[in-house]
């Protein structure tokens, strides 16, 4: 059986993700997780936290809670996992819709950052950008991704369930054309909220990964 990776920038296995992914996977295709997190403690995982000018990024824990970490801090436990995943899989997705420059790897790895912008690119035209995003403090750094793309940002935390409908009315109301669930976090339930809120298409990060990750193994 072919593998896929799946690393998280927290800690595996993602029940909250990696069974809504499966779905399109074909019958020879089977994923293997792994997360920057995995062997660490506690303690350690707190002292990842973000400090001032360090860039921020949320991810689930293995016991359903969430971490709010600092990319500079965290990334070295990700370089290591991704190593040590290359080993039994064919692939990898990197499962958070942040940048990973830095990241060296000797398989191919999709990013989710750089397959959303370019999906962005190719259907929405003139149309206004609509995201959610997990945190407040992300909100700079992920427009930055859209290319100087004018976008309107609404705040709601995937692992907390707080906000999804408000954000997606905050948006409508600012008439945009797109949204962006810019999060690996937020669900198929999520998206059906949103859409309930909106008449206007809805992308949801992990299925669009998913798909694409299928169809290039």
């Amino acid at each position: 059986m072919r593998t896929i990776g799946l690393l998280t920038i927290g800690q595996s296995p993602r029940i909250d993700m990696t069974p809504e992914m499966e779905r399109y996977l074909e019958d020879e295709l089977a994923f293997v997780e792994a997360g920057a997190l995995d062997s660490l403690s506690q303690t350690e995982i707190d002292a990842l936290q973000p400090e001032e000018q360090e860039t921020t990024y949320i991810s689930r824990l293995r016991n359903g809670s969430s971490a709010v970490l600092s990319k500079e801090k965290m990334l070295p436990y990700l370089q290591s996992e991704l190593t040590k995943l290359e080993e039994k899989a064919a692939s990898t997705i990197v499962v958070c819709t942040g940048s990973f420059p830095s990241l060296v790897y000797q398989k191919p790895v999709l990013f989710p950052d750089k397959l959303l912008v370019h999906v962005v690119e190719a259907t929405i035209g003139q149309g206004t950008l609509g995201t959610i995003i997990p945190l407040e403090e992300q909100r700079e750094q992920l427009i930055q991704k859209w290319n100087g793309r004018t976008v309107q940002t609404a705040v709601a935390n995937p692992y907390t369930d707080e906000n999804v409908d408000s954000a997606a009315t905050e948006l409508a109301k600012k008439g945009v054309s797109l949204i962006v669930l810019d999060c690996m976090g937020y669900t198929k339930a999520h998206k059906e909220r949103v859409q309930k809120q909106v008449d206007v298409p809805v992308i949801l990060a992990r299925s669009i990964v998913a798909r694409i990750a299928a169809e290039l193994t």
